[in-house]
């Protein structure tokens, strides 16, 4: 089916209003995987919130990026920012479907220093290389340490990539095929949309394509 016509509308970024280019922006590129990313601050704090700008970026080294952008009205910074500056490690957690709805309600503003574990009912796993801890909830939690922060500018709306090493990956089995590879199915990720929408990625979502010779 043809979803499309030969009329557009168009978006000048710097003329557009920062909400509206960044929902028809966040509209477009989706879905994007959800980073569910531990942190602790240099008093032993933890911290968690979610982040969709987030992905993959090589195997060897495996790098992982997220970026915990400038509050859009303010500017100011995340505290999973400011924690990986006073501590350069990260553990990122997947998010599935059976952890959706904690997982947003973590992204909730908390004051500094509040423990979104406890508020939100997540527990608390000891990582093995790193402070920050792993969601136990979670099938597939990377241990990282941060290599880098790119700062992309200092008005509302502008990233912070923080580049990650993984130093440790945990796969829970019970998402594995008789392979043992993670099955797509089992693992039943969730990606976001725009707006208030997420996608479900299992059932009939999910298709093959066979690479090309």
């Amino acid at each position: 089916m043809n979803t499309t016509t030969d009329k557009y509308i168009h978006f000048n970024p710097k003329e557009t209003p920062l909400a509206e280019f960044h929902g028809t922006m966040l509209g477009a590129v989706a879905p994007r995987p959800i980073a569910l990313a531990s942190t602790i601050d240099k008093e032993g704090r933890p911290n968690l919130s979610p982040f969709s700008f987030f992905n993959a970026f090589g195997a060897n080294p495996p790098i992982l990026i997220f970026s915990p952008a400038r509050r859009g009205h303010d500017s100011t910074t995340k505290h999973s920012y400011e924690n990986v500056k006073e501590v350069p490690e990260v553990v990122i957690n997947v998010v599935n479907y059976e952890m959706v709805q904690k997982m947003n309600d973590s992204s909730a503003e908390f004051a500094k220093g509040v423990n979104e574990f406890d508020m939100v009912g997540f527990t608390m796993e000891p990582s093995e290389l790193v402070k920050p801890f792993r969601v136990k909830e979670s099938p597939v939690q990377f241990e990282c340490k941060v290599l880098n922060i790119v700062e992309t500018g200092v008005e509302g709306g502008a990233g912070n990539l923080v580049i990650c090493e993984i130093i440790r990956m945990h796969v829970n089995t019970a998402i594995l095929d008789s392979k043992g590879r993670i099955d797509p199915q089992k693992i039943d990720l969730v990606g976001r949309m725009g707006g208030n929408y997420y996608v479900r990625a299992s059932g009939e979502s999910l298709f093959e394509l066979a690479k090309p010779q």
